[in-house]
């Protein structure tokens, strides 16, 4: 199965820093936001891996890619530790630039060569994911289960009304519909859907067919998915494991912190932040 990551768009909501830097290369302590999911994908099977960026993410490509002068230089050095921290990420990366911010749904669109007839998991780097089974495997079980579109949910998060919201058959597993941010005790269910989705190929023709009567403004895939509900050919997942959002800044700041609680060596730094905002009130 081959994976697609979406990160084209200009994260606004971090300005001005992503003027310079893509908002999928902001890190967590010292890694990319974006190496998480490519970890995610390696871990999940997935070795084939587009990436749809957009002007001045360029940077992303050099990430993936070696830089075999700092290499020599650390081999001779004999920081063998650092060398190995450089080291790319095996697997195949493709890289294909959105020309313009058409939407969700044309950015999907544009993997279509790539993809072919197969199944594949489309990856929104907003959304970290840390647990025992990755992300997309978990999504890759449940189509292996059902052959259908797979969307993954989080249970009643905080802030439901942000999310879309999935509605359920009545064997509650198959979705039948999504309410895009419901007002507070009109939402459908309390099963949220997050950046993580499995699509059969079929999404691409659905895709076509909404461009193709789409008049102006970015095209979403949104009303694609809703045709798969209706053809009860999409189920969901309810994930399990920690899930990140660092899709605007507050989510951003405090994934950094849960991140550096679940890696050694920060206890101390922590402890010294939670005392000095415990003086600060």
């Amino acid at each position: 199965m081959k994976g697609i990551i979406i990160a084209a768009g200009y994260g606004s909501r971090f300005f001005p820093i992503t003027k310079a830097v893509p908002k999928e290369m902001l890190p967590l302590i010292d890694r990319p936001a974006i190496d998480f999911i490519v970890e995610e994908f390696h871990n999940s099977g997935i070795n084939d891996i587009l990436i749809i960026t957009s002007r001045k993410k360029k940077s992303i490509e050099d990430y993936f890619d070696r830089d075999p002068e700092l290499e020599n230089i650390l081999s001779k050095e004999g920081k063998q530790e650092q060398l190995r921290s450089i080291t790319p990420r095996k697997g195949s990366f493709y890289y294909i630039r959105q020309q313009e911010m058409k939407g969700t749904g044309h950015a999907i669109l544009l993997a279509k060569s790539f993809v072919g007839n197969e199944p594949f998991v489309v990856a929104y780097p907003d959304d970290l994911h840390f647990g025992e089974i990755p992300l997309s495997l978990q999504l890759i079980n449940k189509h292996n289960e059902t052959g259908c579109s797979v969307l993954g949910t989080i249970h009643n998060p905080r802030n439901l009304e942000r999310y879309g919201i999935i509605a359920l058959d009545t064997d509650n597993v198959h979705v039948t519909d999504i309410v895009e941010k419901p007002a507070p005790g009109t939402e459908p269910s309390k099963e949220a859907t997050i950046g993580r989705y499995l699509f059969t190929p079929e999404i691409f023709t659905l895709l076509e067919q909404g461009l193709a009567n789409h008049k102006k403004g970015e095209f979403y895939h949104i009303d694609a998915i809703r045709s798969l509900a209706k053809a009860k050919k999409l189920v969901f997942i309810k994930t399990t494991g920690t899930r990140l959002d660092i899709g605007e800044p507050a989510g951003y700041l405090e994934a950094v912190f849960t991140y550096a609680r679940m890696m050694p060596g920060y206890e101390d730094v922590l402890s010294q932040i939670y005392l000095s905002l415990k003086r600060m009130g």
